[in-house]
């Protein structure tokens, strides 16, 4: 639906967008992240033929950008961060005025407009001045005029930006529904955002994609594989001399946690060995509660600044720098990575609130 190969922005000696190559398909919403700076915008606006690209190719749903500007447009709905309306039109005025310029008029212009209306909550607003509407509900004129002509590919840039609350979620289960039969593109500064909405995540930097794939794809990725954390209730000393002498386990760290009483401890199994069963049936010979055992995974926010902050691209999965067209990186179906930190992180705001560092248990180092 939306291939783009080897896109590049230059403007004079700078360079905007390096080399980026990605797809889009329908039934899939691709959520964009960056820093200020990364790239982000200036690809949507190539991606809407707003400007063109110094090299490289953008195909829409069959037309390409620059051979076939009008038609490759014509497949395209866009929201920019700020929504294009006419203050001193009415909604009506305003999406039948918008329907005509994409030259969808007459009986199929009205049919259209009343459809799109129906899709974003407005009617009972439809009568009303742009100017005088709520945030949200501009937003939410702003989507229907990028769904009028049922555009095969929608492209929204920060589109929950200044919502309160109950509007993120509205608008979040629109983009929802209008994925499920189009390409969808998201670009947002709110990680959560993706998180909550995207099947496939992008992440640029420096005009180039750095990383590709799911979230959790990408939180598995990152995390260093292997690690656990336990939170043990008991005494500090008595914890540290349980794991020491584990044989199956190559470090182990300890921190203090916000649970009174217990403390997490950073498990590394040898050779990234799954070594759950080990410490369970370690805590239970000792007669230690154990109170929480899961995954040292990274959140999205963390693999974000790991990434953007390494200064190089990791790929696919650690692979090349760009998003593979096609299907060959077999990612597995996307999921949500957990709005919380792991027990890790949250150990380590604790230390720094003690002035503790974590402690190497493993080896006999106290």
């Amino acid at each position: 639906m939306i291939e783009v190969s080897d896109l590049r922005k230059r403007y004079g000696r700078g360079v905007a967008v390096d080399g980026v190559s990605f797809h889009a398909k329908p039934g899939e919403i691709l959520g964009f992240l960056g820093p200020n700076g990364a790239g982000k915008t200036t690809t949507m606006n190539m991606l809407t033929g707003y400007i063109a690209p110094t090299d490289g190719e953008i195909i829409i749903n069959g037309f390409n950008m620059l051979e076939s500007p009008l038609k490759a447009r014509s497949q395209i709905g866009y929201l920019p961060d700020t929504p294009p309306l006419y203050d001193d039109m009415s909604v009506d005025e305003y999406l039948t005025f918008a329907a005509r310029l994409k030259k969808v008029s007459g009986k199929d212009g009205r049919a259209s407009v009343e459809l799109v209306k129906r899709k974003t909550f407005i009617e009972d607003v439809s009568k009303r001045i742009i100017k005088n509407l709520s945030k949200g509900y501009r937003q939410r004129v702003g989507v229907a005029q990028a769904m009028l002509g049922d555009p095969k590919a929608i492209i929204f840039d920060e589109p929950t930006v200044g919502l309160d609350p109950q509007q993120i979620i509205e608008m979040r289960s629109l983009i929802k529904e209008l994925g499920k039969k189009r390409a969808v593109i998201l670009s947002s500064h709110i990680l959560s955002e993706v998180s909550a909405v995207c099947d496939r995540v992008i992440i640029m930097n420096k005009g180039k994609i750095v990383a590709s794939g799911t979230t959790n794809a990408l939180t598995r990725a990152f995390s260093g594989g292997g690690g656990i954390v336990a939170r043990v209730k008991g005494e500090r000393k008595s914890i540290v001399n349980a794991f020491e002498s584990v044989p199956e386990i190559a470090e182990a760290k300890i921190k203090p946690c916000q649970e009174e009483g217990a403390w997490d401890v950073i498990i590394t199994g040898k050779e990234n060995a799954d070594v759950r069963e080990t410490v369970f049936r370690l805590m239970a010979a000792k007669d230690m509660p154990l109170l929480m055992l899961k995954p040292v995974d990274l959140t999205l926010e963390e693999v974000f600044l790991k990434i953007t902050n390494a200064g190089e691209g990791f790929g696919e999965y650690g692979g090349d720098r760009s998003d593979k067209t096609g299907d060959e990186s077999g990612d597995e179906p996307g999921g949500e990575p957990s709005a919380e930190k792991s027990g890790a992180s949250d150990a380590e705001a604790n230390a720094r609130d003690e002035g503790e560092k974590e402690e190497n248990v493993s080896g006999g180092d106290n």
